[in-house]
């Protein structure tokens, strides 16, 4: 008879370094599907993440009385009356948190806030600064306001309520929103601000794409939204679903959308409407590039050109009737094409952030953004499909 394997308990300094845990919305619990958090793993070590919270990068602040959204010269630290610290549980972890307490509040703007900055940091594979040192050398965090928006800015991010729904929602309950307003915190500490001109236009649309594009990035990381996703479209992502809704504010309402045809062409110099096309050409090439890799291991036999037709000529209603298979056969492939997703993610992830380091934000222009794109791909791990890249943004007119 074989011996009996007992598996030992973690040392203590191995366990640390799995991180801390917090339960996280993928989407706004209101929207069908995403109405319970899921436990997700920060990178701070356990142990390091005190009461507040707080670690080396961020803190939170909650106000008691009525507080001014900030705004210059009324910039951090706060010094009024505030809440008390969060504390972790007995374990060092902050999942024990009850959901909907002011509380939970704090703890779920702190753990997006680091999700996303640790998730653009492995795609760049180096710290990001804060664009505000060495003024200050931590982020506060603010997540209850009496104010219908939220904003980050110099060493700040604070979330108002939403009131388009009949009632407030906060959104310290709403990952998109914090992931987006951390993308323009983790795009000025990679890139940097302009320092001899005032940002142009192009400059500010390129940072709601980025806004936007990692805020979707930041969706794909949880799990629940992956086997929603594939499942409600049955691995076809041409098919509209969470993905191809930015700044989400109910089931079937959102601000703008991904998945478009608009073209450099068709924009005007408003900020939100001239990032559409860069997003778009974005949007398109993780949609080629997750084609691709389903081809490339043979879960799709449908050539790059038809995707391009029907992507382009058919409307959406003629796309799902084209692109309908039988549920009982995607469930075969669920994890494989849930695997090939994951690479796209990651491949266009890396493609992006890396592009950074190629564009000047004094001399900032969509065409410099594009090609700086397609030069991160050829020159990484995305660079056989590069070409393809190079083509949607042709397109969309930044060629």
């Amino acid at each position: 008879m074989p011996d009996l394997v007992v598996w030992s308990q973690e040392e203590p300094d191995e366990i640390s370094r799995l991180g801390t845990r917090f339960l996280v919305f993928p989407q706004a619990p209101y929207v069908p599907g995403y109405e319970r958090p899921e436990p997700v793993w920060i990178s701070t070590p356990l142990g390091a993440v005190r009461a507040g919270p707080s670690d080396d990068r961020l803190y939170v602040v909650d106000p008691l009385l009525g507080k001014a959204p900030y705004d210059y010269p009324y910039l951090p630290p706060f010094v009024g009356a505030v809440s008390p610290p969060v504390e972790p549980g007995p374990d060092g972890h902050f999942d024990h948190l009850a959901v909907g307490t002011r509380e939970f509040m704090a703890a779920h703007s702190f753990a997006c806030v680091r999700r996303m900055l640790d998730i653009a940091q492995s795609y760049l594979g180096r710290p990001v600064p804060w664009f505000f040192a060495p003024t200050y050398e931590r982020l506060e965090i603010v997540p209850h306001l009496e104010w219908d928006n939220a904003q980050s800015g110099f060493g700040f991010l604070e979330l108002g309520q939403d009131d388009s729904l009949g009632e407030p929602f906060p959104f310290a309950l709403n990952f998109d929103a914090i992931a987006h307003e951390t993308g323009h915190m983790i795009l000025f500490g990679a890139m940097g601000l302009p320092r001899w001109t005032a940002p142009g236009i192009d400059f500010l649309a390129y940072h709601e794409t980025v806004a936007d594009y990692l805020s979707m990035i930041g969706l794909l990381h949880f799990d629940t939204a992956l086997d929603r996703i594939l499942r409600r479209t049955r691995g076809q992502l041409m098919i509209v679903n969470e993905l191809d809704r930015l700044a989400e504010l109910t089931e079937e309402k959102s601000v703008r959308t991904a998945s478009h045809s608009l073209k450099m062409g068709d924009v005007g110099n408003e900020v939100h409407d001239r990032s559409k096309p860069f997003t778009g050409a974005l949007f398109d090439s993780f949609l080629d590039i997750h084609h691709l890799i389903l081809v490339e291991r043979g879960l799709s036999s449908l050539d790059i050109r038809d995707l391009d037709e029907l992507r382009r000529d058919l409307t959406q209603d003629e796309i799902e009737a084209e692109l309908a298979i039988p549920r009982a056969d995607y469930e075969l492939r669920h994890f494989a094409v849930k695997s090939a997703l994951i690479e796209a993610r990651d491949l266009i992830g890396e493609t992006l952030a890396h592009s950074w380091s190629n564009l000047d934000a004094d001399r900032f222009s969509f065409r410099d953004a594009a090609e700086a794109v397609v030069q991160a791909a050829a020159a990484g791990r995305a660079r056989r499909f590069a070409d393809r890249i190079f083509e949607s943004f042709a397109w969309r007119q930044f060629f």
